[in-house]
């Protein structure tokens, strides 16, 4: 009885190459040319193997059994840690993505977005992805996923991380760009200023950051974005000590909208937030206007980033623009380039700049 009709009664069997090539009468490597070397075959003959597969539900060869023969998958590991939905959510990150995509889609490499605990159930999924290369994500200091992915020698290219020998890293001036924004701030002649933080550390955890909480940073990002703000206030002649420094518990717009309006209600209310995000920052637009706080007539706002809703908030966002798809479509050239077995140095941090709009003013 042919194989497909037996199926067909049963329908409880999952199709295997072994299987298929039974059916059909040729050999394992046969249907296997068909998929991963059709110049091998001719068109007649693979064109009945496509279509006798299709009948029967056989999706192809496994992934993971071709890349234990040493084959390409077709994909791309990305890992991130702040949950699936950021990555297709914020605004940056999507832009991010879209430059990372656009670069490995020229050589057939689609993305596969991890986002990653440290548990063990996460770390064992890196170990089994079926994927040709890593980009790893802006993770924390030490996180053990970043073992994991480079125990599985892959290539591997890094952002917003810190550096790890052998490993190209895409980076911006993230301090360079935090002191354009305090300095903007100070030349307005505000000296009343708070901070609004992305999470400094991996734990979900809302509020001001004290000292100890602000040297103990697990991600390089908000190290080198407080270290500039701190750097640029000091040189302006204000006391670090006596700037509110909020830590939001997501890089988020509600996370932005709660420390602005925890900040606006102190004793002496901040002439000025400077928050580290996009998302936050426009949060904290929100936040401040839903109490009926005046922006920048009687407050300040500026952030980090120049995403796409930038210019489009009320009012438009000053904010500190960073080359977003750009660094996606390096990072994704530099795979490409990992993948041909070429050597790659890591390129110099990208520049930012300030773009003034009117959510920044004198202080009232």
């Amino acid at each position: 009885m042919p194989l497909g009709r037996k199926l067909m009664r049963t329908s409880q069997h999952r199709i295997t190459l072994v299987m298929l090539a039974e059916d059909l009468g040729v050999s394992r490597a046969t249907v296997s040319n068909a998929y991963n070397h059709p110049d091998q075959l001719s068109k007649t003959l693979r064109a009945r193997i496509l279509k006798r597969a299709e009948e029967l539900g056989f999706a192809g060869p496994d992934p993971a059994g071709r890349q234990l023969r040493g084959a390409r998958v077709g994909a791309v590991g990305v890992l991130v840690d702040q949950g699936l939905s950021y990555a297709f959510s914020d605004p940056t990150a999507v832009r991010f993505l879209d430059g990372l995509a656009r670069e490995v889609q020229q050589d057939g490499f689609g993305l596969l977005v991890h986002a990653v605990s440290e548990g063990e159930d996460d770390l064992r999924r890196i170990r089994d992805a079926s994927v040709d290369a890593w980009v790893i994500q802006s993770l924390p200091d030490e996180h053990p996923a970043v073992a994991a992915a480079r125990a599985r020698r892959k290539p591997m290219v890094v952002l917003d991380q810190p550096a790890l020998e052998g490993v190209p890293l895409v980076s911006i001036d993230d301090f360079g760009g935090a002191v354009l924004a305090a300095n903007h701030l100070l030349e307005l002649g505000h000296r009343r200023i708070a901070v609004l933080t992305m999470p400094l550390q991996p734990d979900g955890r809302q509020g001001l950051a004290d000292a100890q909480r602000q040297d103990a940073i697990s991600y390089r990002v908000m190290r080198e974005r407080l270290g500039g703000v701190r750097s640029a206030l000091v040189a302006g002649g204000l006391d670090w000590d006596q700037i509110p420094v909020l830590e939001c518990a997501s890089n988020d717009s509600d996370a932005g909208a709660l420390g602005a309006q925890t900040l606006i209600s102190a004793h002496r209310a901040p002439t000025a937030l400077l928050a580290l995000s996009d998302q936050i920052a426009l949060g904290a637009l929100r936040g401040v206007q839903d109490a009926d706080v005046h922006v920048p007539d009687q407050v300040s706002v500026i952030g980090f980033d120049d995403s796409p809703l930038a210019q489009h908030a009320y009012p438009p966002l000053t904010t500190v623009a960073q080359p977003i798809r750009t660094r996606g479509q390096a990072l994704g050239s530099a795979l490409r380039a990992l993948l041909r077995d070429e050597e790659v140095e890591s390129p110099q941090p990208y520049p930012v700049h300030l773009v003034v709009r009117a959510s920044t003013s004198t202080p009232w």
